[in-house]
């Protein structure tokens, strides 16, 4: 039986391929599991079809990527937060608050989730953030977080 495997399959191939497979492998383990689909014309278009979207989309985002790295280059961010007196910050510097900075200074949408940090950034100082826009393109800014002097109460007496 021929069928499309929808999945990489190990030893038998990878997604997309048309192969041929005993009846009983595709009945009781390929087509359960989701790994395939019997590869008539309809389906074997279908697939085709997917595929070349898929195709368009990855070409359509590796260009937006490529757009914000280009007007990420060079980017020095300055982000203000509550300081104390040593420079440690009350709160933390996260990849949301970053995300905003980016956005508010060039207007570019830039997904929290795409902004590497291993630990949120909790004290006062220019720090290296990386951002990997997409699989092949990362770029590195600066982010200078600044102190705000928190006002305390003045104990009376």
């Amino acid at each position: 039986m021929k069928v499309v495997l929808i999945k990489d399959v190990p030893k038998l191939g990878r997604r997309g391929q048309v192969v041929s497979v005993a009846d009983g492998y595709a009945r009781n383990y390929l087509f359960p599991k989701g790994f395939a689909l019997e590869a008539t014309p309809a389906n074997v278009r279908q697939f085709e079809g997917e595929q070349e979207a898929a195709r368009r989309r990855t070409v359509r985002e590796v260009t937006l990527a490529e757009a914000a790295a280009s007007r990420l280059d060079g980017l020095s961010l300055t982000v203000m937060a509550k300081a104390g007196e040593e420079g440690r910050l009350f709160g933390s510097v996260t990849a949301k608050d970053i995300a905003s900075g980016i956005k508010a200074v060039l207007g570019v949408d830039i997904d929290r989730r795409k902004i590497e940090l291993d630990d949120p950034i909790k004290s006062v100082g220019a720090h290296r953030v990386t951002i990997r826009l997409s699989a092949r393109i990362t770029r590195e800014i600066i982010v200078k977080v600044e102190g705000q002097e928190v006002e305390r109460p003045h104990p009376t007496a």
